[in-house]
This record gives C-alpha cells, sequence and structure tokens, in this order.
C-alpha cells in the first residue's frame, strides 16, 4: 500500500507503516527527524496527487484547538490564521484518495463551522495504546474503520499524579513544546499500521 503521513516531521507513523512493510512517505515543512524512511520537506498539495492508497495527516492545530480558543478575543489576528487552518484541513480531508485520517485535538466551535461541521468519527487517548497518560484526541476517517484499542493502562494511569499522566499539559515553556506535543504515541502508529494495513 501506498502511503503517505502529511504533516508529520517526527517519522512516527511513516516508520510503523514502513516496518509493517508498506510503501510510505512522510511530508513536512520540517526535515524529519528520523531518516528511517523517505521524507519530502515541503508543501503537502505538491506530492498529494502521487496515487496515495492512504493519507494519514496531522494538520497544525494551534488555531484550531479548543485548548487555544479564549486567544481569539484576545488577539484579532489570530480569525485569519483560524480560517487559514481550517481551509487546511478541509482541503486534506477532501483530498482524492481513498482511505484518509485526519487527526486534530478537540476543537472549538469556531474551528468546527468553518471545516463545515464535519463531526470526527471517534476521539482517542494514549492510554488505549499501552501509554501511561491522557490527551484527548480525535480522528476524522473515511474509507477506514475506527481504531480499536491495543492495550487499555486506563486504570494504572489513573494512579499517577496528574503531572505525569498529563505530561503534555505539563511541559514548561520552550521552544519545542509544540513539537514535543504533536508527536503520535509509537502505541498509535503501531495501531494504525497493523489495523489499517489490509483494507
Amino acid at each position: 500500500m501506498k502511503v503517505l503521513v502529511a504533516c508529520e516531521y517526527s517519522g512516527t507513523v511513516r516508520d510503523a507503516f514502513i516496518r509493517a512493510g508498506h510503501n510510505a512517505i512522510s511530508c513536512d515543512l520540517l526535515p524529519s527527524d528520523s531518516d528511517f524512511g523517505p521524507h519530502y520537506q515541503g508543501d503537502v498539495f505538491d506530492i498529494i496527487g502521487q496515487g496515495f492508497d492512504l493519507m494519514i495527516a496531522h494538520p497544525p492545530c494551534t488555531y484550531l484547538t479548543n485548548s487555544g480558543v479564549s486567544w481569539l478575543h484576545k488577539q484579532p489576528e489570530r480569525w485569519l490564521m483560524l480560517d487559514n487552518g481550517a481551509e487546511f484541513f478541509r482541503k486534506l480531508l477532501n483530498a482524492d484518495i481513498p482511505r484518509i485520517c485526519i487527526e486534530n485535538p478537540i476543537m472549538h466551535k469556531y474551528a468546527k463551522e468553518r471545516i463545515g461541521n464535519v463531526k470526527q468519527s471517534q476521539v482517542i487517548q494514549p492510554w488505549m495504546f499501552g501509554h501511561m497518560e491522557q490527551k484527548a484526541t480525535c480522528l476524522w476517517l473515511k474509507g477506514l474503520p475506527l481504531l480499536q484499542e491495543t492495550n487499555n493502562v486506563k486504570s494504572e494511569m489513573l494512579k499517577l499524579p496528574d503531572n505525569e499522566r498529563q505530561r503534555l499539559h505539563y511541559l514548561p515553556p520552550s521552544a519545542d513544546r509544540w513539537k514535543i506535543r504533536s508527536i503520535t504515541p509509537k502505541g498509535i502508529a503501531e495501531a494504525m499500521a497493523a489495523q489499517w494495513s489490509n483494507l
């Protein structure tokens, strides 16, 4: 299967599909942190029409996510960035690829309105895939079944203090904070590769 992993600099999802035997490439404006597989550094729409069977995309969520909605009212220039982010999301979701997964955090109502009120297919958590932490992630799926949990560690995770189970929320300010928060947990990447390989 020919797989495009859009807006991914880490290589986590791309590498999981390569290990599962697929022809996968990642694409991002940043260089890849992993040299395990091919990476196109540039605009995803430069390569999106190259006959991919599956696309998994992680579009930037800064202006779409519910956690940042209050900034829209504090910084009016963010409304334009919201419009641009929603348009990019819509273009990915409507790409001419038979199987599509778009990943993003829970959106605020203004973002939902701008993407056309297309409801997410499911909400997943890292603890459903063996990671002792929580971070709600929405998946918009086209031509794909729901992702099934593989290793539910919720009960063990809930015994941890807040700063451990919500590790990403408690990250201190830094230049790389946004990059760290955007990396797909390995267990989720492996579940995608295993469950969406033979469709």
